[in-house]
Parts: structure tokens; sequence; C-alpha cells
């Protein structure tokens, strides 16, 4: 008779501590899911899918025309586009209409389309990322393989621009190339030795190019 009570006894204890276990792993669950989604409203995730880059991080930068920006106003995607800068260095904008954009910094940009809509929007915030720079280019022409017009990065230099061209045809004279420079009205050639810059010497002849520069490999 002890023995069946004891043997009961161990069950009846054994269901209770389980019980207690399960209702306190539902605790746990639904503590970890409020902490989850408090997380999640207090930092949502970012979609790296749908977030510009930057072609250009200098704030120095101006804008120049053919550059494409992206104009981002806060909470309000019906007035956000992205949009080429005409050749008269303008922009179009829903509300705005046209907006001078060359010869600013995008924060420049940003703080003028700001003003603009405050007659429209409360308290507008705008960003302004340059995705693509076509206004400062470079040209590389001759012996190599890919000629043609190339976006100036900020402090390119010969080697660079070269290297963007895909390399040397097997006709180059690499010891005479020359980039030509609109200086004053007249036009200057200047000397890049490829095989003593690559040994390190004549280091001055990789200079960091200017817009509208034409590297001349023959």
């Amino acid at each position: 008779m002890n023995r069946k009570i004891i043997l009961f006894s161990v069950i009846a204890l054994t269901a209770a501590a389980m019980t207690n276990a399960a209702q306190q792993d539902k605790k746990n669950e639904k503590k970890e899911s409020t902490v989850a989604a408090t997380r999640n409203d207090a930092a949502p995730p970012v979609d790296n899918a749908t977030t510009p880059i930057a072609a250009t991080t200098d704030p120095a930068y101006l804008i120049g025309p053919e550059d494409v920006l992206d104009v981002s106003v806060w909470k309000e995607p019906d007035v956000s586009r992205v949009v080429p800068v005409r050749p008269d260095g303008r922009i179009s904008l829903p509300l705005i209409n046209d907006v001078q954009a060359a010869g600013l910094s995008p924060q420049q940009l940003a703080g003028s389309v700001s003003e603009k809509l405050k007659k429209y929007l409360n308290g507008p915030q705008v960003t302004v990322i340059v995705t693509a720079i076509n206004s400062q280019r470079v040209f590389v022409v001759g012996e190599v393989l890919r000629a043609g017009a190339f976006p100036m990065l900020p402090g390119m230099t010969v080697l660079q621009a070269l290297s963007s061209a895909g390399g040397f045809t097997t006709f180059a004279d690499v010891k005479k190339i020359h980039v030509v420079r609109l200086r004053n009205g007249k036009q200057v050639e200047i000397p890049f030795n490829y095989r003593d810059v690559l040994k390190g010497d004549n280091s001055e002849q990789n200079i960091k190019l200017q817009p509208g520069d034409t590297i001349v490999v023959p």
C-alpha cells in the first residue's frame, strides 16, 4: 500500500514539474517576441537593395551637368526623384519645378530644395546623393583596349585612368604616353612614362587629372 502511494506521489510530482516547465517556456517565448518586436520598432532593418550607392562622398564635390542625383524627401515618396542634371544645370522636381543644381554641393542643393518645399510641406527633410558622375570626365585614346570617356573620380591619377581603359594593346609605346590639357586656352602636353612610374621612378608624372584631360597612348 505504501509503495502505491509513493509511486502515485512520484508521478504527480513529475507531471507538475513538466507543466511548470512548459508554462515557463511559453513565458520566455512571449518575452523574447516582445523584445524582438521592440527592437524592430526602434530600428527597422535597412534594405540595402533599395539604398542608393553614392558615386562620391566628397562633401566639397560640385554638381555638374549630366550628373545623376537621388533627391529624397523624407516620408514624401511622391516628391522624391532620381533626376539627371540638364545641360542648363537645372533639375526638375514636383511642386517646385526647376531648381539650379550645377555649381552646388549635394548639401547646398538639399538646403535649396528644402527651402523651396517649405511652401508646400511642413518641415521637409531633404537628402541629395550623387549616384553618377557624368559632368567630370577624362578621355583615354590610342593603343588601349577600351578607349573613350571615363568618369573622373576624386583624386584620379593617370595610372588609375589607364587602368579604367583596360590596359594596352601590343603596339602601345608605354614610354611615350602623354596627357593633353587645356591651360589658359592653349593645349599643353605632360609626359608620362608608364614603365618608370611602375618602377617608382618619375612618380611626379603620375599627376592628378583635371576634367577634360586626354591621355594619349601612341
